[in-house]
């Protein structure tokens, strides 16, 4: 298919903060030049978005990826500790962009320790840690529920497989925790087995996330593609850009059944912003994967093409050990443009085609027995004074940091003010019970904060 048959497409474009404008104006450039038939729509988003508008986010903003089903984002500035959630969380989450796909490739004329890397990490955009159900118990101990459900594994699953097949990839890995986390990673790889079986014609095995990343760093070029819970793809994915030169070279996609935005994974830099400096790479190359993700391959490799002879003729920003500023390195990709045909080692292929999740699972616990209640007692020279039983139930333990107390001598370990009182019973309870005991806990003057029912088999 030639380019001339390429329709218009209509693209959202967020400009962002810091360097973003710059960045984002450099790629706008080469796009144009490239002659993509895109049709830019720009909206805000970032720190100066709410500055001036009070949302970080405005409705339009979102609105706008909803009409065109696809974004080209800058970096956006995020407040740490405090201020506005983070804009990337926030449109993924909006979006249902389930799946974060990093790709990490060595590019030529950039000089790492590695010259070989080419890989794919598939991170699961939506949940884990980053579904930010926090809580400060008490004034010493904050909790984050990490959030690993089947539907969002099957969906993050499903398509790593099905890109992998589409590429041409041999190779999907699970990374994942499930020797420590039992629970929520194991249902992460129980979810990858089981998508696993309807892709027969690629190797699917697992690792463990502490030994993936040594791996990683010892031998990358083993590895092919890596799905990975939230947590784990976030902090991997940037370890596998830094193999290949770091975040200025790092692409990223974020992908929904309906919508896509590609953005640079790197901050926004406030401290060069104006200077003239900054490195559009990482940007640039989060185009090109939009374009091949619209099917516009072939001016995807133009771009990509351009990129590369400018890279192997020494031209690169002062990040990667150049002296060319930012339009001096614009510039050097337009001029290199016509140097290789549009369509050579072109694809134009179309989204991974995902199916819906699937539905709830109806629940397998037929019967409660026991509960964990959390408690807050601050005098650390005893236990907090809790009833040992409570109608059917009966205290069976206390732990406090994950150390069990009680029964028997308690060890010496530093302790908080935070405790888990297990109370079992030897037939089903309901939840009649279970508030009776949490009042008996409240006429004790126990300050109680969250209750966990227990299913027979956590008992047992």
């Amino acid at each position: 298919m030639g380019d001339r048959m390429h329709a218009h497409r209509r693209v959202t474009l967020i400009r962002g903060d810091g360097i973003g404008p710059e960045i984002t104006d450099a790629v706008v450039r080469i796009v144009h030049a490239a002659g993509v038939p895109i049709e830019w729509e720009e909206v805000p988003a970032g720190l100066a978005c709410f500055e001036q508008c009070g949302s970080p986010l405005p409705a339009e903003t979102l609105d706008s990826i909803r009409r065109n089903g696809v974004a080209l984002k800058g970096p956006t500035t995020t407040p740490v500790g405090t201020g506005h959630r983070s804009v990337n969380v926030a449109i993924r989450t909006a979006l249902d962009l389930f799946a974060n796909v990093r790709p990490a490739k060595s590019l030529p004329g950039i000089v790492t320790r590695f010259g070989n890397v080419d890989l794919i990490v598939v991170r699961e955009n939506i949940e884990d840690t980053y579904s930010a159900i926090e809580h400060q118990q008490t004034a010493d101990v904050a909790q984050t529920l990490r959030i690993i459900t089947r539907q969002g594994s099957m969906l993050v699953h499903q398509y790593a497989f099905a890109l992998a097949r589409q590429l041409g990839r041999r190779r999907v890995t699970c990374v994942h925790k499930a020797n420590i986390h039992k629970q929520s990673d194991g249902l992460f790889l129980e979810c990858f087995r089981q998508v696993a079986q309807d892709y027969p014609d690629i190797v699917a095995d697992d690792i463990i996330v502490d030994n993936a990343c040594m791996q990683l760093v010892v031998r990358p070029e083993t590895f092919d593609v890596l799905v990975l819970p939230n947590l784990f793809g976030d902090i991997v994915s940037d370890l596998c850009a830094g193999l290949v030169g770091g975040l200025g070279v790092a692409p990223g996609g974020n992908i929904g059944r309906r919508h896509a935005v590609f953005e640079a994974v790197h901050g926004s830099a406030p401290d060069i912003a104006g200077k003239g400096i900054a490195n559009p790479t990482a940007l640039l190359l989060s185009a090109i994967q939009m374009l091949e993700h619209i099917g516009m391959g072939r001016y995807a490799r133009r771009i990509e093409h351009a990129l590369f002879a400018t890279l192997k003729a020494g031209i690169m920003t002062r990040d990667l050990g150049g002296t060319a500023s930012t339009d001096q390195f614009c510039h050097a990709i337009i001029a290199r443009l016509g140097d290789t045909p549009s369509d050579e080692g072109a694809r134009d292929q179309q989204p991974v085609v995902i199916p819906d999740p699937p539905l709830p699972t109806p629940s397998t616990v037929s019967n409660w027995r026991g509960v964990d209640v959390f408690v807050e007692w601050n005098q650390f020279d005893r236990l907090p004074p809790v009833p040992e039983r409570s109608g059917g139930l009966a205290l069976t333990m206390i732990s406090n940091r994950g150390t069990k107390l009680f029964p028997g001598p308690p060890p010496p370990v530093t302790m908080v003010n935070w405790y888990r009182c297990r109370y079992t019973a030897d037939a089903p309870i309901d939840s009649s019970e279970v508030l009776t005991l949490l009042a008996q806990l409240s006429a004790n003057g126990i300050r109680w904060m969250h209750v966990e029912l227990l299913p027979e088999t956590m008992v047992s």
